[in-house]
């Protein structure tokens, strides 16, 4: 397992902030490696330090002689009237056979390949890239943001790309379901520190907070020690016969020491608007048309929507869902047919690219003293400000001066200050970290109104969503079946043109044969057997070791002796250890 690139005691700040503080992380050969931080903690600072594109203040880089980055453009490389093959072919210098070959594992063939690639959707420019990446053989993929604006169909086949890709890969993700599905370690950036964790994102967000809960309670029992011991030195110092005593009970003090929490930024929490639940129709339309003067994107939709639910609207780029979004919303005015919203109906509305709109000369209070509820008193702005991350002199900054991330965070803050009844949200995820989306899911969940809503990030849909919309080949439907169908159904699809192509690539080989034989089935049918049977005793070994660890935590919490408490911890540890590993080989059985 050869290093690729190693980054040591490296030091870089910007002004007063400190990005990396003799940070230190190797990247190995094999391994996909999941990176998460808030926004502005320095990911993308740390990719171009990486790639050559940045100093670092201290510190150095070692990079392996054999190391060849592929990094995923984010800017335009497309010439004018290029097509997509014809892009391959220049970037890479491969033949158009080949070019071809890769082309297709993205789906990229007739018009897609041989039209005119500006004319492609963004999502479709990202799998033309992501061909021309492959086409390097590069043994270490660098993607910041992958996922951003990229439908359900491009995100799986990027997974699958990234599955079958058997190098490095370093990943800059907020969805946290495209991580888990990639990557089988996480790496942290935080207040200037690297974290690697040998795990998948799901546990390492457990063991973080397991772990600061642990330093939490020792550091309990450490300073309850240390008052106990306080009070015997200061009562029996001044006593002849207990003085020596007292000096002994001074040094054990001076040997307890409390544990640093490495915390986070503060922990985002946000709510909704206060509104009364409502019952009945909030939505119809009937035969409504939607698009432009020159282009019928949907027609003949019939939909109605009741008061409470979430409305999840899913389709691939290019279909319409923003289109449908804008004209209910009535920023777009409808080809034909009509529609109604329900009596008593107040829309508050978060459409892509709606942060780039703000008032630049507002600061961060005006803007939401002027989109809040007039009963909003200035102690509830405070609060939701600071719980969007505005806190202290923060709140006077002007918002010219705001990031991408921090600018989406106000919208949506402004947005969950006023008295809404019915949300539409496009997109309400991008430009927004792990732990902000989560935030957002749960308050949308104790939300008493209507959500209409469409995202890429799939862990919020399905948190989220409690029915689907499909727009799709000019036509926009109820999907008979919840997000977790919808995904299995495009899933599938997937699948199949995977197969198709493999199918005609095996035949298109002479002697070849895609039908396993009765030695190969046999095969498979003893290795799945094997599989359930070892899935079956990770099961009751995981439950035991979380029953033993949860009793030791309990003994953690009534333990006074340091001594012990450290005892408890090392042998805490050690358990964690142990679960992470069977996890992990479970996570694995399970795909099996």
């Amino acid at each position: 397992m050869a290093v690729l690139l190693q980054l040591r005691e490296a030091v870089k700040r910007y002004g007063d902030q400190v990005v990396l503080d003799n940070a230190d992380v190797s990247l190995v050969d094999d391994v996909k490696v999941g990176f998460i931080g808030r926004n502005g903690a320095g990911k993308s600072t740390l990719l171009r330090v990486l790639l050559g594109e940045e100093e670092l203040e201290q510190g150095e880089i070692i990079r392996h002689p054999s190391l060849r980055i592929g990094y995923l453009r984010q800017h335009d490389p497309f010439h004018a009237g290029e097509s997509a093959l014809d892009f391959l072919m220049r970037d890479s210098d491969q033949p158009e056979w080949r070019c071809g070959q890769v082309a297709g594992q993205f789906e990229l063939k007739g018009e897609y390949l041989e039209g005119p690639v500006k004319a492609l959707s963004g999502g479709w420019q990202t799998r033309v890239k992501l061909a021309a990446l492959l086409l390097h053989d590069p043994n270490l993929l660098m993607l910041d943001e992958p996922t951003n604006f990229l439908d359900l169909r491009t995100q799986i086949l990027l997974e699958h790309f990234l599955r079958e890709f058997n190098k490095a890969a370093l990943i800059v993700s907020h969805d946290r379901s495209f991580l888990k599905a990639t990557c089988s370690q996480t790496l942290e950036l935080s207040r200037g520190k690297l974290t690697m964790f040998s795990g998948k994102i799901g546990p390492f967000l457990e063991y973080r907070e397991e772990r600061r809960e642990h330093d939490r309670r020792v550091n309990a029992t450490v300073m309850a020690k240390q008052k106990q011991l306080q009070r015997f030195i200061e009562k029996n110092r001044a006593n002849a016969s207990t003085a020596s005593q007292a000096k002994s009970k001074a040094k054990q003090l001076e040997r307890l020491q409390t544990t640093e929490i490495q915390t986070d930024e503060p922990t985002v929490h946000m709510r909704a608007p206060r509104v009364d639940p409502r019952q009945g129709t909030v939505f119809r339309c009937n035969d409504l048309a939607i698009g432009y003067p020159d282009n019928r994107v949907a027609e003949n939709i019939t939909l109605e929507l009741e008061h409470g639910q979430r409305a999840a609207i899913v389709g691939d780029n290019g279909q319409g869902k923003t289109t449908l979004l804008r004209t209910i919303v009535d920023s777009l005015e409808p080809l034909d047919g009509d529609m109604k919203w329900g009596y008593g109906v107040e829309v508050g509305t978060y459409a892509q690219h709606v942060y780039t709109s703000l008032d630049e000369r507002h600061t961060v209070i005006d803007h939401l003293e002027y989109h809040s509820n007039q009963d909003t008193t200035r102690q509830e702005l405070l609060a939701m400000a600071g719980a969007l991350l505005f806190r202290d002199d923060q709140i006077n900054k002007k918002v010219k001066v705001l990031s991408g991330g921090e600018r989406a965070r106000l919208c949506m803050a402004g947005l969950l200050l006023g008295n809404a009844n019915v949300l539409v949200l496009d997109e309400p995820g991008n430009h927004l970290d792990v732990e902000t989306v989560e935030a957002l899911a749960e308050a949308l969940l104790q939300y008493k109104g209507t959500v209409i809503f469409t995202s890429h990030d799939r862990h919020f849909m399905h948190r989220v969503a409690t029915c689907v919309i499909e727009v799709r080949d000019g036509s926009v439907k109820n999907y008979f079946g919840d997000y977790d169908t919808y995904l299995e159904s495009v899933e599938k699809e997937v699948d199949d043109g995977e197969r198709e192509r493999n199918a005609k690539v095996g035949n298109s080989k002479a002697g070849s044969s895609s039908k396993p034989t009765g030695k190969d089935y046999r095969q498979n049918v003893r290795d799945q057997r094997k599989a359930e049977k070892e899935v079956k005793n990770l099961e009751k070994k995981i439950a035991r070791l979380d029953e033993e660890k949860r009793k030791l935590n309990e003994q953690m919490l009534t333990e006074t002796k340091p001594d012990a408490a450290m005892k408890l911890h090392e042998q805490i540890q050690e358990l964690e250890k142990e679960l992470a590993g069977c996890e992990e080989r479970w996570l694995e059985l399970s795909d099996f």
